[in-house]
């Protein structure tokens, strides 16, 4: 069963680091644009659609860092929990492993 189900906590760790790398991204695109007045671009139909898709592509990467921000809140969540688990399971083989050395019998104590 082992075989089919495997969690690589370094890779986790990347992907939350790839999702905080798409945020920046995304802002620092938008900020580009930021001081970009509509008119300084051209006619006025094309400072209107030029204002109207800044405010768009705003409210859109607003949206879009909400989602990715809850999308690293459970990729960090479960992390942890993978990483608690490995601890535990860790520990308990390494219980095993010594009172299965030290005889383990229990002694009748």
């Amino acid at each position: 069963m082992v075989d089919y189900f495997k969690t690589d906590i370094g890779q986790l760790e990347q992907f939350l680091t790839n999702l905080e790398r798409c945020v920046d991204e995304l802002n620092e695109a938008r900020s580009a644009l930021d001081h970009v007045r509509a008119d300084q671009i051209g006619t006025a139909r094309l400072d209107e659609a030029c204002d109207k898709f800044q405010d768009e592509w705003k409210y859109g990467a607003g949206k879009t860092k909400e989602m990715i921000d809850s999308i690293k809140e459970g990729v960090k969540c479960n992390k942890k929990a993978y990483e608690e688990v490995e601890e535990a399971l860790a520990k308990v083989l390494q219980q095993i492993a010594d009172k299965s050395t030290s005889g383990g019998a229990g002694g009748g104590k």
